[in-house]
């Protein structure tokens, strides 16, 4: 019987990252799509008028957290679309 019941792969967070970006690539489309958010938000934040800094944040949250499911749902749109949809086109190749 073996000692180790687990087999841990070493793997750096650059490698995770390009192994999760080849399985997913809307995840990166997401993640793109969250800072450039954050990034607006940061930028306009000076400009936000009698808006309380708590209220302009929730909004914000809200953007980042929509443009992420936006992409990982149009994602999964187009995964399930190849998969079931497209199937006879796929076969032929």
């Amino acid at each position: 019987m073996s000692d180790k019941i687990f087999e841990y792969d070493v793997e750096s967070h650059a490698d995770k990252l390009a192994r999760k970006s080849k399985d997913s690539p809307f995840m990166i489309i997401g993640i793109v799509g969250l800072i450039g958010v954050c990034g607006l938000g940061v930028y306009k934040y000076k400009n936000r008028g009698k808006m309380s800094t708590s209220v302009y944040l929730m909004q914000l949250r809200v953007a980042a957290q929509g443009t992420v499911v936006a992409a990982l749902t149009i994602g999964l749109g187009y995964q399930l679309a190849n998969k079931y949809l497209f199937k006879s086109v796929n076969k032929e190749e």
